[in-house]
């Protein structure tokens, strides 16, 4: 089911939020069966056989917290249930998100294997991620074991951020599953949140992503010319920030609503001025996990600088590799590596010695480039695409000049819209947490305003899935 779905918003928000508030707030483990109640029905809208793999996670991941409770001090027995359980999260992410893309791979190498079509289940490198972070917060004492199943099954298939993100940690939420609280502010600054990435979603995302579809099918052909290569690729990177960020502000904004604390997933990555400051704006949640959960247990930064790059290029070769069964993510994980590395051990301190504004234009060009790597069907074509925009490809500009001003509004937006306007006007208006209750009314109303007009719109017929939706 998508938010921003007619059926979800109609007919499944509603009907939740009544059960929801109709059990009296003491009520803890009856408002979490109804959580979990309709976090199933949620995921298994888009299948009911996906369920029994979901199911799978949660046993999976309950079972080895009780092993390691049961495991006490002995070291050696908590490290082999640790690694049993990585290696059976680990597989079942594999087996249905990456047997295609091995099978496929080697059958291309000319090896004899059958191809398989396995169907990718939605939001599965979400789930398994957040099952492993429970593991992985219960085997270093950061959380206690969770005696109750339905409280893992509950971390697990939360819904708000169930199928897209932020994966969440379970030590951050450990409390809020069983003790939450709740007020009518946070219900509103919570309901202000979910109607803006809505609002961001509908109106911005899907606006620019026709205009990146056009372009990215003209690649190879006559119909491709340099300025609708760069328009395409600029039209995506602004998709993609809007597309995922809303899917984030919309699971942040429902977690308020019902007494959950979601860290934020987004910083307004496009203002960074350099690689590495991109990245810890850029979906922090996921960048936080692979720091946290592998780059420091390989060691980190503590064992010299070969072993360093090392532990960078494992990292973000599997970073590239979460994002999708494809070479196209492998390369755009690797590039982001090497331009990390080179940022740290190349330019190092020099880097803070050029103008900002500089390195903020040179940050931008190189996360555009590296978004038609993330974009692109396959290395070809994001080779033939990248020729295209540093080459003099010489097709017809009718179409560059007729999608410029079809959707001159929404980029004139998206550009502005990518800044922190909304921070800079609430440090005119007083200090953050503290904005004056006008300026807030008015801020609820231009959320209404702006969800009305997105709710026409997915009536009128426009849809388009999220983008992280196939990872």
């Amino acid at each position: 089911m998508l938010f921003t779905s007619i059926t979800f918003i109609s007919f499944f928000l509603p009907a939740f939020f009544a059960l929801y508030y109709l059990i009296p707030k003491n009520l803890v483990r009856a408002r979490n069966a109804v959580l979990l109640l309709f976090s199933v029905v949620f995921y298994a809208w888009g299948g009911v056989g996906y369920l029994a793999l979901l199911a799978a996670s949660v046993a999976v991941n309950y079972l080895t917290g009780i092993a390691l409770g049961a495991a006490g001090e002995r070291a050696g027995l908590r490290r082999a249930i640790l690694a049993a359980s990585v290696i059976l999260n680990l597989a079942l992410l594999g087996v249905f998100k990456y047997a295609n893309f091995v099978t496929s791979s080697l059958a291309a190498a000319g090896f004899a294997v059958k191809v398989t079509s396995i169907a990718l289940p939605i939001g599965v490198s979400f789930y398994t991620f957040q099952g492993m972070s429970y593991v992985f917060d219960v085997y270093r004492g950061n959380a206690a074991v969770a005696k109750n199943p339905l409280v893992v099954a509950l971390y697990i298939s939360l819904f708000p951020q169930l199928v897209a993100g932020p994966i969440v940690r379970y030590a951050d939420v450990e409390r809020e599953l069983t003790f939450r609280t709740y007020s009518a502010s946070e219900f509103a600054s919570g309901a202000v949140r979910f109607m803006l990435g809505f609002a961001k979603k509908l109106v911005l995302a899907n606006s620019v992503g026709e205009i990146a579809d056009a372009a990215f099918s003209r690649v190879g052909t006559e119909l491709m010319s340099t300025p609708l290569a760069w328009l395409g690729a600029i039209a995506f990177t602004f998709q993609i920030y809007f597309d995922f960020s809303a899917y984030s502000d919309m699971a942040i904004g429902l977690g308020r609503m019902i007494g959950f604390h979601f860290n934020e997933n987004f910083d307004y990555p496009y203002i960074a001025a350099s690689v590495t400051e991109f990245w810890r704006r850029w979906h922090i949640s996921l960048s936080t996990w692979f720091r946290d959960y592998v780059y420091i247990p390989l060691g980190g930064n503590r064992r010299g600088v070969p072993r360093q790059i090392f532990n960078l290029f494992v990292v973000w070769t599997l970073t590239g590799l979460w994002h999708g069964a494809n070479w196209t993510f492998i390369l755009w994980g690797l590039y982001y590596g090497v331009l990390l590395i080179f940022e740290k051990f190349v330019i190092g301190k020099r880097l803070e010695k050029i103008p900002k504004a500089i390195r903020h234009v040179v940050t931008l060009f190189l996360v555009v480039v590296g978004w038609v790597l993330f974009r692109a069907d396959s290395i070809a074509d994001a080779l033939s695409y990248l020729g295209a925009m540093f080459g003099s490809a010489a097709g017809d500009l009718r179409e560059f000049v007729y999608l410029c001003r079809q959707y001159a509004i929404e980029l004139a937006l998206s550009a502005a819209a990518a800044l922190p306007v909304k921070v800079w006007i609430e440090k005119r208006l007083g200090r953050k947490g503290s904005v004056p209750p006008k300026a807030q009314i008015a801020a609820a109303l231009f959320a209404f305003a702006v969800f009305a007009f997105a709710y026409m719109k997915l009536v009128s017929g426009s849809f388009a899935p999220f983008i992280y939706f196939q990872f």
